[in-house]
């Protein structure tokens, strides 16, 4: 039997997505890891005390955006207001963001429902901004990261729909049975 199916039966339906699902799992966690790992770079460098204005532009050219810009400028200038209290700011929301993702990594890995939800709901979340992005300054990277959220949406919008259908059958199958 291969692993993707066409009955609906929930035991199967289940076993089909597993692979799937954790796939998606690990890239989920995987970001929470990214996270992690530049919330402390960006700690190391305070401690060392990096130029943050030369990291910053660092930054932009990595991601091939121009410093003429508006929003670059205005990431410039509040790199340059930096205090204590906004680098906790940045390390509490890197924090917050990874739990996010390993939580919802773990709901994915476990095939629970309120993950695939969540899922769905944060993948939708960055279309609008990826979109953007892809506009303003199109390039390999940003049509990368459009498609494979795309791709990760509809793939667990697929997986919901799929389990919904065999939840209703089921409940079909157990009514009629009843009568």
């Amino acid at each position: 039997m291969s692993s993707i199916t066409t009955t609906h039966d929930p035991q199967v339906a289940q076993h089909s997505h597993r692979a799937g699902l954790r796939t998606v799992a690990l890239v989920e966690a995987l970001k929470g890891v990214l996270a992690l790992l530049g919330a402390y770079v960006f700690i190391r460098m305070i401690r060392h005390d990096v130029d943050f204005e030369d990291a910053a532009e660092h930054i932009l050219f990595f991601f091939h955006i121009s410093p003429k810009h508006h929003l670059s400028r205005q990431f410039l200038e509040a790199v340059d207001k930096m205090s204590t209290a906004s680098i906790a700011t940045v390390a509490g929301i890197a924090l917050a963001y990874a739990g996010l993702r390993f939580l919802e990594g773990y709901g994915l890995w476990k095939q629970r429902a309120w993950a695939e939800w969540l899922a769905i709901v944060s993948g939708c979340i960055y279309l609008p901004f990826e979109l953007y992005k892809l506009i303003r300054r199109p390039n390999q990277f940003h049509w990368i990261v459009l498609i494979v959220n795309i791709i990760v949406v509809v793939y667990i919008a697929w997986v919901r729909w799929d389990e919904i259908v065999a939840s209703r059958e089921r409940r079909a199958r157990f009514s009629g049975d009843e009568i």
